[in-house]
């Protein structure tokens, strides 16, 4: 990009990017796995949803998969849902500290239904189902109350639904009468029907907050449990790892980043001591980015984390390689670091794009941790391609520039290896 070209311009981005970074480092702690941090773990036995109705292996995968798709809209990264027997799940939220908070949000029936005005068995005036229910869903969003302020529920019904919808209320009007929506049998609102709804798209009200609303978007959206579930334990979990192990981490992290800084100063010299400084501008600004996104670290985590910067370095080696080999043939110091970089370019891309389909892949197809693991890879891969080649760029241009008079000892090469300028070689020549 023409913006990256100019040294002294990206030299300022690069430096406000770092300054957001420490902020972000600063103010926001991060956010630590089950392991380090403790949790909530639950167990959930399925029940039939009907006396007598048989729990197949069917209806227990449904359950697992709308159970994970709940736990997944917590914002929670690194949560665990697994299969414990032929009728039980255990569920593993870090961070939260709240076994009711929990068992609310997962345990939720997530069943909306449309009501309306009828008789009980003793005459009196109760609500009764009509047919139309969140069972016939097609999607579900927040959206802003105009009306009353706050936030709403907006959802589609399918189409099927949305005809019995526009009869019903075709018939509510004429006769004035409200229709009730509940969500889990607690009724939301109540309003009497003043005119058809023909698409089968509406508004739910009730003074929503948008957490509340986006709860029951979200449970909406995951589908209502094909079993009725009982939770059989709860416990809250203390960090099995604790501190100590945090602090060991931190210590192996530093070490092992101080190893790889000096083995690239010592092989490459000034080269590497520019790829150092872009490992630590690789460093703050993955952990950043973790920590802005709510990436849970797992001691797993920090260890993958650490050993990523030692791989970030790989794309500085393939570049200073093709920077000394263009050296030898010649080239001034400004050609051959750029002739290094434009070589070395296409194999370091195709090396990461491929990584990174493969991190859509998980993504796409994974669940809970793998999707985090697939975001992260593909976070890491990015900065350390801006890091290894912009950064690095940048630094070589601003501390070396374009002398024609090349030190081989600052690029780890022997004297005999660089040329003499062609200047200095005419004029011996001459003499």
């Amino acid at each position: 990009m023409p913006l990256f070209r100019n040294p002294r311009v990206t030299l300022l981005i690069v430096m406000a990017l770092l300054i957001a970074a420490v902020l972000v480092i600063v103010k926001k702690p991060p956010t630590l796995g089950l392991d380090l941090s403790g949790g909530t773990r639950l167990t959930l036995e399925a029940q039939p949803a009907k006396p007598g109705e048989p729990i197949t292996p069917r209806s227990m995968e449904a359950l697992y998969k709308i159970i994970q798709m709940r736990v997944d809209k917590m914002g929670v990264a690194e949560t665990i849902v697994q299969r414990a027997g032929e009728r039980r799940l255990i569920v593993e939220i870090p961070g939260e500290k709240d076994p009711e908070k929990a068992k609310a949000r997962i345990g939720k029936t997530g069943l909306l239904e449309f009501r309306r005005q009828g008789k009980g068995a003793d005459g009196s005036t109760t609500w009764v189902s009509t047919g139309v229910s969140g069972r016939d869903l097609e999607s579900a969003d927040v959206a802003p109350d105009d009306r009353h302020g706050g936030w709403a529920v907006a959802f589609k019904l399918n189409e099927g639904a949305a005809t019995k919808l526009r009869k019903l209320t075709e018939e509510l009007v004429v006769h004035h009468e409200p229709m009730a929506i509940f969500f889990d049998n607690e009724l939301i609102s109540s309003p009497e029907v003043q005119e058809v709804i023909p698409t089968g798209s509406g508004q739910i009200t009730g003074t929503f907050t948008y957490e509340k609303a986006k709860e029951m978007v979200d449970v909406l959206n995951a589908g209502a449990l094909p079993l009725d579930i009982e939770f059989i334990e709860e416990s809250s979990v203390g960090p099995l790892l604790g501190e100590a192990s945090i602090h060991q981490s931190m210590i192996a992290g530093l070490i092992g980043l101080a190893l790889v800084l000096v083995f690239m100063i010592g092989y490459y010299r000034m080269q590497g001591l520019v790829a150092s400084m872009a490992l630590i501008v690789y460093t703050l600004l993955t952990y950043a980015a973790y920590t802005l996104l709510g990436v849970t670290f797992t001691l797993a985590g920090i260890a993958g984390f650490i050993l990523s910067i030692g791989m970030a370095v790989d794309a500085n080696i393939l570049i200073f390689e093709r920077v000394k080999e263009e050296i030898k043939l010649g080239r001034t110091l400004g050609k051959a670091i750029e002739a290094g970089f434009d070589r070395a370019f296409p194999s370091i891309f195709d090396s990461n794009t491929t990584t990174l389909i493969t991190c859509a892949l998980l993504w796409a197809l994974g669940t809970g941790s793998v999707k985090g693991f697939a975001i992260t890879l593909a976070i890491g891969v990015a900065i350390s391609m801006f890091s290894a080649i912009t950064v690095s760029r940048t630094l070589l241009h601003l501390i070396l520039g374009d002398n024609s008079a090349i030190n081989p000892f600052l690029f780890g090469l022997k004297p005999s290896e660089v040329p003499a300028p062609r200047g200095a070689a005419s004029k011996t020549s001459a003499s």
